[in-house]
């Protein structure tokens, strides 16, 4: 599996090796969305990655979603975060924060007093989501955004990422799949406006292709990823013709010479997301989604990726480069801990012994 192991560069991303952590919600955060002292040591473990992208990471109080969930809107958040990407650089890591607003995925028992949940438009999600205090509760109905709030929401996307950047992260990336805001704007299913946000596919493909430009706009493309998965339906996500809506995603964000694209491949789905994702960027492609190691480097040696990113191989093993280089077996996370308070299933997992 060598080619897992040569570096590669991504826009203004050098990646030492084509292992990428891909971002997983893991629920640690703390009150007022504060990025945990449990979450320094667990993104350290794991830096040996060519590159982490984090958790998703709220831009706003609005953008909150799910119980402990971390944001950057704030300073002291953006304090916090900056153990965080410190850890992994004295480890020779390379890290990037994931950008996630959930839009209407939201319960306001997850949320702060005084946040609210919006979207596009005024839809319900059919399905419930996980509180601490009440425990499932059914998704709420969001208050649909104003054509003239939008803007300023997209400034806070850009807001964020001058805090990332403030905070030391190298990089960042759009979350724009798994039902969650950018997504809800691209959906038929979630996007009934009738304004220069809906409608056509260039109405809807607008809040998305704005957001990264202002992302872009903070300190280059060369630093902006994004995460796409078309004909995605978690979250009660529907779209009527998921491959136009993204190629016309794609077409537009080709322009803003960005990093990479991040695309999760959806076996039986209606859309090829890695070969709708190479047509557009065809050597930035971060290929996602139960690859094995044989496999990604099948994929590498093909020229079909430029880099493959793992995320539950990466739960129970934060040594995951090693354990590939050296031919070992992969330990099984537990599931049950996969989102509960504390170190347990977080930061307990070991790695292998150290070989003289």
């Amino acid at each position: 599996m060598d080619s897992l192991f040569t570096p590669v560069r991504l826009g203004g991303l050098s990646l030492r090796n084509r292992v990428v952590m891909a971002p997983m919600t893991r629920s640690r955060a703390e009150t007022g969305d504060m990025p945990s002292r449990l979450m320094v040591e667990y993104y350290r473990q794991r830096a040996g990655a060519g590159m982490i992208v984090t958790e998703g990471i709220a831009p706003s109080a609005d953008g909150i979603g799910y119980c402990r969930t971390p944001g950057i809107y704030n300073a002291e958040q953006t304090e916090a975060w900056r153990k965080v990407t410190d850890a992994v650089h004295t480890e020779g890591g390379l890290i990037v924060a994931q950008i996630m607003h959930c839009g209407r995925i939201a319960h306001p028992f997850n949320k702060a007093p005084g946040s609210e949940t919006v979207a596009p438009s005024a839809i319900r999600a059919r399905g419930e989501i996980y509180t601490d205090t009440e425990g499932m509760q059914p998704f709420t109905t969001p208050r649909e955004l104003a054509a003239e709030e939008i803007p300023g929401v997209v400034l806070e996307y850009a807001e964020a990422t001058a805090r990332c950047y403030e905070a030391g992260f190298d990089g960042v990336e759009l979350h724009g799949t798994s039902g969650y805001l950018p997504a809800q704007f691209l959906s038929t299913g979630t996007n009934k406006r009738n304004d220069a946000y809906g409608g056509s596919v260039a109405g809807r493909v607008r809040f998305p292709l704005d957001v990264l430009r202002a992302m872009a706009n903070v300190d280059g493309g060369g630093r902006v990823g994004f995460r796409i998965s078309p004909d995605n339906r978690f979250n009660d996500l529907e779209d009527d013709d998921p491959q136009n809506t993204f190629a016309a995603l794609l077409a537009g964000a080709s322009e803003l010479k960005l990093a990479y694209v991040h695309a999760i491949r959806i076996p039986n789905g209606r859309v090829d997301n890695i070969e709708l994702a190479r047509q557009y960027f065809p050597n930035q492609v971060i290929g996602n989604e139960s690859y094995s190691g044989e496999e990604a480097a099948e994929a590498l040696d093909r020229g079909e990726l430029a880099a493959v990113s793992f995320g539950r191989p990466f739960i129970a093993n934060p040594d995951l480069v090693d354990r590939f280089w050296r031919g070992k077996p992969l330990a099984d996370f537990d599931p049950a801990r996969l989102y509960t308070a504390g170190p347990d299933g977080y930061t307990d997992y070991p790695a292998l012994p150290s070989v003289s």
